[in-house]
């Protein structure tokens, strides 16, 4: 990268970098404006999570568990403890982790490989996921829009409404 700006030999560089790479940190808030938490999926860099409370993309369908590792966050403002943690993950242990990367890796797969997106979806690919996360979170939606009607005026409704 030079000056904020994506150039061909930083592009390299961040290749370079990531496939010689083991981990790769993920801090609470990256996902809506980073693809960091993507680009380790596909590199198959082992995810380092740290957050105490994040909302991963297609939650409930992908069990980040099985190819990430969580760090809560005291834990990773503590001197050298996030660093000799992942020191102390075997290399049997990290190849385990990408093998589980490996079997989730088309459900980020956003393009079908085809000029002009003319060809099928991937069943099992990012769009399709999408969609059924969009499913998921409908009953909710309309929930909501329930209790927002049914409030009184000039009052405000939890964040989670349970309407009877």
């Amino acid at each position: 990268m030079e000056e904020g700006f994506p150039n061909a030999t930083g592009r390299e560089q961040s290749i370079k970098g990531m496939r010689s790479s083991d981990f790769c940190l993920h801090q609470a808030g990256d996902t809506p404006t980073s693809c960091s938490l993507f680009d380790a999926i596909q590199s198959l860099y082992i995810p380092v999570i740290v957050s105490d409370n994040i909302e991963l993309p297609f939650e409930g369908m992908v069990d980040y568990s099985t190819f990430s590792i969580f760090v809560a966050v005291s834990d990773s403002l503590k001197p050298n403890l996030l660093v000799s943690h992942l020191r102390s993950i075997s290399k049997t242990h990290r190849n385990e982790l990408r093998r589980a990367m490996a079997k989730v890796q088309p459900v980020y797969v956003y393009d079908n490989g085809h000029p002009g997106g003319i060809w099928q979806i991937p069943p099992d690919g990012a769009v399709n996921h999408i969609w059924r996360k969009v499913h998921q979170k409908l009953p909710a939606i309309k929930e909501s829009i329930v209790c927002e009607k049914q409030k009184p005026a000039n009052t405000s409704i939890p964040l989670r409404c349970h309407c009877n």
